[in-house]
């Protein structure tokens, strides 16, 4: 599948403001699953200078900054990214991986801690979570290929998703507790549950292509599990899908928070902002073009 994605956030300030230096997690990766085939970034008003840069969980990220002082900030990406994954269920798990809980190698474990830690302050799992995830574990047998594919069904099929533009997941408790959220409040319960049973995960943004007949479109959310044997693997609860070639991601990290597309601060008293954004997709099968959101 190959895709052109135009994805445009203009920040307007009630008066003129200073610019902190800012982070744009706005690139798609480029890996085995999709190759980012061209990028261009536009920015308004013109940064003093840009940095690509390798962040900690090894995603590529733009740093700009500036030197005068504006009351707007624009920020133009385009982007055109092949994806290849067609089958998601293509791999052949470690003997020792196959049930859950998994007994870890001590060097895989050392690399994994991260992506096991509990979400909550303090560090511990919800047991609404801790439950959900136990129930699934025993209808699945224990069989770790299962879980992940179960628990994303078991959100998609419970939970009523509805849009939620700005604001940082809610804890994952009261997620699943009121049966709804956004797709980062989705992707937060999903990845708590795994942690529960003892499976890395991590918070995946990006786009996905969507219903064709919906005319919006809105930067999405998900999960991504490290099955031993088949690397990490994507789960979508919003849409109760396995992750394959109709999505493209930008980057994946331990938290939300470090998945933020743009972030920066600025510099003015009392200064307030807007945000408004669009994104289009549109997508290529077979010499085919179809356009699925703007």
């Amino acid at each position: 599948m190959l895709y052109q994605i135009i994805h445009s956030t203009t920040y307007t300030y009630n008066q003129e403001v200073l610019l902190e230096p800012h982070i744009l997690r706005l690139r798609s990766r480029s890996d085995h699953y999709q190759t980012l085939k061209s990028f261009n970034l536009e920015i308004t008003p013109q940064p003093l200078g840009i940095s690509t840069i390798l962040d900690l969980p090894g995603n590529v990220v733009d740093k700009v900054w500036f030197d005068r002082p504006t009351n707007q900030l624009t920020v133009k990406v385009t982007s055109q990214v092949e994806t290849h994954c067609e089958n998601p269920f293509n791999y052949l798990l470690e003997p020792w991986a196959i049930s859950l809980p998994i007994d870890y190698p001590a060097a895989i474990l050392n690399q994994l801690q991260p992506y096991l830690q509990p979400l909550g302050k303090p560090a511990y799992i919800n047991s609404d979570i801790a439950n959900l995830a136990e129930e699934i574990c025993l209808g699945t047998n224990n069989q770790t290929a299962f879980f992940p594919s179960e628990l994303n069904q078991r959100l998609y099929q419970n939970c009523t998703y509805f849009i939620r533009e700005t604001g940082e997941p809610l804890p994952p408790g009261i997620t699943w507790r009121q049966k709804s959220g956004s797709c980062r409040d989705l992707t937060m319960v999903f990845i708590e549950a795994c942690r529960a049973v003892g499976l890395a995960a991590r918070f995946v943004s990006g786009y996905q292509e969507g219903d064709p007949d919906q005319k919006e479109r809105h930067l999405h959310a998900w999960a991504e599990v490290y099955l031993p044997g088949a690397g990490w693997r994507g789960f979508d609860p919003t849409h109760g899908l396995a992750v394959a070639d109709r999505h493209v991601a930008l980057v994946a990290s331990i938290l939300p928070l470090h998945a933020a597309p743009i972030v920066g601060a600025i510099k003015g008293a009392n200064a307030q902002s807007q945000m408004d954004y669009g994104i289009e997709m549109a997508g290529i099968v077979l010499g085919q073009s179809q356009s699925f959101a703007s």
